[in-house]
């Protein structure tokens, strides 16, 4: 299946008045007017090179004379996809964007595709969405909805590939006792830019693993945002990027506790090498006053390979109630740690391939979190042949924070 995204005209909302208390009342708008033109000087934009954004927040920008296009390999017993209008209306019904290109990407696309898992389906193989970059000749806007439905349980690949400049947004839905595996992977040929906003809530006892790679692009902003719609919810987000010299991999999380009995976890590694090469992890949680029983913790880390490059790690944690089961979050940035080569080397491990058992290492945690065996044998190839083209930095820690 393929799917080609067009123009659509704007939705209209207007946006409140009320000045926002935390990130969960930001300004929400279908409407791009109301948002202010990025300057970068904004919070949420400070790290992000906006000028090489390549028109992804401006409704004036052509579209792409050729649009990235949507594939699905195979349709297992219990899933559907097609193409439906923004006239459906599962369509922002979880999803409001709260960021400039989050509603340009609304307003310019009038098509969206629709992934649908049945209840109570059990679904033994993987779906694959492939999504193919039309060129960097304009842009592409485009709208993905997941609906999984109550006791499901399916595995969803969405691997995007090639050249492009794509601004989308996705929005997941995930049933009361359903478990959703998605694996988003950014595997973009190096000039390509994408900004992406992923909204999911979970139901009643709902579960959601996500795992987010991003290894390729120019520019790549993905921000995942969770909401819990009832007790029992439980949310695991990991993360796996690299950053080769000159490019920005920017990754940004808000998960919302506004209900009891919800638990998230958030883990993302990140290594970057080569002159300006530049990594952003935000990571925000936010437990409201009326989640009581919350059990929450995010951390981040960052392998820094080489001079000139920089790790950017901020976690936030917001509590509006002690009645919590726990919470937390770490954020370490170093560099190779000096005694695992040296104890590699002692043993007659050459230093280059010493190097590629320390990255792997680092990585192994979320490579294994990958549900499919080729996949991760496939990326951490990846990862490898990214290391080894790389200048290699002296060991020298650099730890900070915890």
């Amino acid at each position: 299946m393929s799917i080609e995204l067009a123009v659509a005209k704007p939705h209209t909302h207007g946006p409140s008045e009320a000045p926002p208390k935390t990130k969960s009342q930001l300004l929400r708008s279908y409407e791009p007017a109301d948002f202010p033109a990025l300057t970068g000087r904004e919070e949420d934009w400070r790290f992000t090179p906006v000028k090489r954004l390549g028109g992804l927040d401006d409704l004036e920008t052509a579209p792409a004379v050729k649009a990235a296009e949507y594939a699905i390999r195979s349709l297992p017993a219990g899933v559907t996809a097609e193409a439906v209008g923004k006239d459906d209306k599962r369509l922002g019904s979880i999803l409001k964007p709260f960021d400039r290109p989050s509603a340009v990407a609304w307003a310019k696309s009038e098509k969206a595709l629709l992934v649908a898992v049945a209840p109570e389906a059990r679904v033994t193989e993987p779906v694959w969405v492939d999504v193919t970059g039309g060129g960097l000749d304009g842009a592409t806007w485009a709208h993905t909805f997941i609906e999984v439905g109550h006791h499901a349980d399916v595995t969803l690949i969405v691997r995007h590939t090639g050249l492009a400049r794509l601004g989308d947004n996705v929005e997941i839905s995930v049933g009361d006792g359903a478990h959703l595996r998605l694996v988003v992977v950014a595997e973009w040929d190096r000039e390509s830019t994408h900004v992406e906003h992923q909204k999911a809530r979970l139901g009643r006892d709902a579960k959601l693993d996500h795992i987010a790679v991003t290894l390729g692009g120019d520019l790549v902003r993905q921000y995942l945002s969770v909401d819990f719609a009832a007790q029992g919810g439980s949310v695991d987000a990991y993360g796996l990027y690299f950053a080769d010299a000159g490019q920005h991999i920017e990754q940004r999380q808000l998960v919302d506790h506004s209900v009891p009995d919800c638990r998230s976890n958030v883990n993302y590694r990140g290594a970057l090498q080569g002159q300006d090469a530049h990594t952003v992890w935000i990571g925000d949680v936010l437990i409201q006053d009326k989640a009581t029983g919350t059990d929450t913790y995010e951390i981040n880390r960052n392998l820094v390979l080489s001079d000139g490059a920089r790790a950017d790690s901020v976690p936030n944690l917001e509590i509006e109630t002690g009645e919590i089961i726990s919470a937390g979050h770490a954020s370490t940035t170093g560099r190779f740690d000096e005694e695992h080569l040296f104890y590699l080397q002692s043993r007659g491990i050459p230093e280059a391939e010493a190097r590629r058992l320390v990255v792997k290492g680092f990585f192994n945690e979320i490579v294994q979190k990958i549900p499919d065996e080729g996949l991760r044998e496939e990326l951490t190839e990846l990862v490898v042949a990214r290391l080894d083209a790389g200048e290699f930095l002296a060991p020298a820690d650099i730890e900070a924070g915890a």
